[in-house]
């Protein structure tokens, strides 16, 4: 039999070295043994399900809902809605900082003195706020046209664009645009794409994090609205990692160019978004240590 080292099968899987290890150690990864230090892995070894057993769902889900309900502080709830809030908004350009994002939060007021603020940061950061309750709480739904246009309807809320008559707040781009000087999909075929996009994931059964990614690099490709594009998709891949048992992951700054070569080196070179989303996954994962979350 062929064998093949833990680094080859994570890459092989699309997961972490260090989660690979930890399959091996409790036994998930069948007919893998240690020489010394090294795992050798079969190399026909399938990735053990992380798929929650039906009508189970992921601890990470249970603690946000309740927390969510309980309008709790200081849990993994509030630091969800802080970060994947502040990080997404600042990746499209939001001035707000990481202390006046958590302080809207916190006291829902603004509270800033000597400085002008765009009341669309201010009005859109109140918006995520709820487009992740609304991921939190419908995270287990099939995901639908009805549902992105949905998100991306409470994320453009009263901002300057909903009095746009051009801008279609909750419905699909009227005019062509581009992302990145790169062409997306022309506004006549975008409901064909989207369709067609959304009918192959929700074929696939086991969601596994490529599979997502894939969804989110097709979604960006598509370009659906006049704006919020990247906000909507990263909320999407949220609530698709949480329905499908995986550990989610928030993009921060730091990470920020990395994921735009990812997104742009996907169909070619898949490594690049994978390694950055699994860096954004364990720095959540230690999150979830903290707050003794198991995954």
């Amino acid at each position: 039999m062929e064998y093949i080292s833990v680094a080859a099968f994570a890459a092989k899987h699309g997961i972490a070295e260090r989660t690979a290890r930890n399959y091996c150690a409790s036994g998930k990864i069948e007919g893998a043994f240690l020489t010394g230090k090294t795992w050798n892995i079969p190399a026909d070894a399938a990735l053990p399900s992380r798929k929650p057993r039906a009508g189970h769902v992921m601890p990470l889900l249970e603690v946000l809902s309740e927390q969510k309900a309980m309008r709790l502080k200081g849990g993994i709830y509030h630091r969800t809605q802080i970060d994947l809030t502040y990080n997404s908004n600042h990746i499209e350009g939001s001035r707000l900082t990481h202390d006046q994002t958590r302080h809207i939060f916190e006291t829902d007021t603004v509270g800033v003195e000597g400085e002008t603020l765009r009341v669309d940061d201010i009005l859109e950061t109140t918006n995520h706020f709820r487009c992740i309750d609304t991921i939190i709480d419908r995270a287990t739904e099939p995901l639908t046209e009805a549902f992105i246009k949905e998100l991306h309807a409470q994320l453009k809320s009263g901002t300057s664009d909903s009095r746009k008559e051009w801008f279609a707040v909750g419905d699909y781009k009227r005019l062509p645009n581009e992302v990145g000087g790169m062409e997306t999909t022309p506004p006549e075929e975008v409901h064909r794409e989207m369709k067609r996009l959304l009918a192959e994931y929700n074929a696939r059964r086991h969601k596994t994090l490529d599979d997502i990614l894939d969804l989110h690099q097709r979604f960006e490709c598509i370009h659906p609205f006049q704006d919020g594009n990247g906000r909507i998709g990263r909320l999407v891949m949220f609530k698709e990692c949480l329905a499908a048992g995986i550990v989610p992951f928030i993009i921060t700054d730091d990470l920020k160019m990395f994921y735009y070569r990812g997104l742009q080196q996907w169909p070619a070179v898949r490594e690049y978004l994978r390694d950055t989303c699994l860096t954004a996954q364990d720095n959540y994962k230690a999150l979830l240590d903290y707050f003794r979350i198991p995954y």
